[in-house]
């Protein structure tokens, strides 16, 4: 039995050990990742994959926390992808989310990894959508998602979630007006966390509000008011989750298909950029010159580039 074989067994049988290595595999682009990924495809779809999201000072680790805590007690093995801002020195995650999650260290039915997001602004490391994916194959039956909280419209945990929660906190506002078209357009719950707090019922009637303003949609979207610091309202949150867990099921297959969409544009984009930056001062010297020059504008900048790169891929 070969190495790879024996570590996909041991993968598929949940145990740690294997999930990190495969993840580390993956996240670091190794040249067995490909294999991993392509033989894991058959025993994916049974994990319910809940997103949080939601802007700075919300609470949402502490609630992820709680959650866990929650999924736990109700005897589900639990995945955490969480990602973290990256190191500006050396462009690893600062593993804050681990930190703060240290009570489920020893608990073997929780695996919790940090990832660096690297400057990927969408909120999701690049590699998370495929870790997702691993811990699925491995068996575990709640893969938490915790973006880095931007506070912008991230679609791409839309797409890769089944169930969005959109947490925010009293006080907020302003911000609650900033993310309206944005990350609230995407959520499938919405908590007002630290409900202890001055201001609370004011932000569930604006949220009421700004989701009476919305086009009709088939789907109900609960606010659902919790304490992270002493549990108030996570078992609510637990029943939101798998009700809406339910109604997002016959989805799943067509939500895969957006997701591997965006993984192509990601990566496509990223190859350009890269080859652009290697080539500047040869092949695309010319069009870098026209558009210094004003004689072209951007757009056709961009398609002349993509032309010559994908002609000079061909010829190598």
């Amino acid at each position: 039995m070969t190495e790879l074989s024996t570590g996909l067994t041991s993968l598929l049988a949940g145990e740690s050990t294997a999930l990190a290595r495969a993840i580390t595999a993956v996240d670091n682009e190794h040249p067995v990742a490909r294999d991993i990924l392509g033989a894991i495809q058959a025993y994916l779809g049974k994990a319910l994959v809940v997103g949080f999201t939601g802007p700075p000072g919300a609470g949402k680790s502490t609630l992820v926390n709680r959650f866990i805590t929650e999924m736990r007690a109700r005897s589900k093995s639990v995945g955490v992808v969480a990602v973290d801002p990256s190191s500006p020195i050396t462009g690893g995650a600062l593993l804050g989310d681990r930190i703060r999650m240290s009570e489920h260290t020893l608990d073997s039915g929780v695996f919790i990894r940090s990832l660096a997001s690297r400057g990927h602004l969408g909120g999701l490391s690049i590699s998370a959508a495929r870790i997702v994916d691993i811990m699925d194959a491995a068996g575990r039956e709640i893969v938490i998602l915790e973006t880095v909280g931007t506070g912008q419209s991230e679609v791409e945990m839309a797409e890769i979630a089944d169930v969005r929660v959109v947490v925010l906190a009293p006080g907020l506002g302003d911000d609650v007006q900033a993310i309206k078209a944005g990350i609230l357009e995407i959520a499938d719950i919405l908590v007002v966390n630290k409900s202890d707090m001055p201001l609370a019922k004011q932000t569930v009637r604006q949220l009421k509000g700004m989701l009476a303003l919305r086009a009709p949609v088939e789907r109900q979207v609960p606010i659902i008011e919790t304490s992270a610091l002493d549990g108030k309202g996570i078992p609510d949150l637990s029943e939101a989750v798998f009700d809406q867990g339910t109604n997002h099921a016959s989805t799943k297959k067509l939500k895969s298909a957006d997701r591997y969409r965006r993984l192509l544009a990601q990566t496509t984009a990223r190859l350009a950029e890269t080859l652009v930056h290697q080539q500047a001062h040869t092949h695309l010297k010319t069009v870098l010159e026209e558009l210094k020059n004003a004689d072209i504008n951007l757009d056709t900048a961009a398609c002349r580039a993509l032309k010559i790169l994908n002609e000079n891929l061909l010829n190598d």
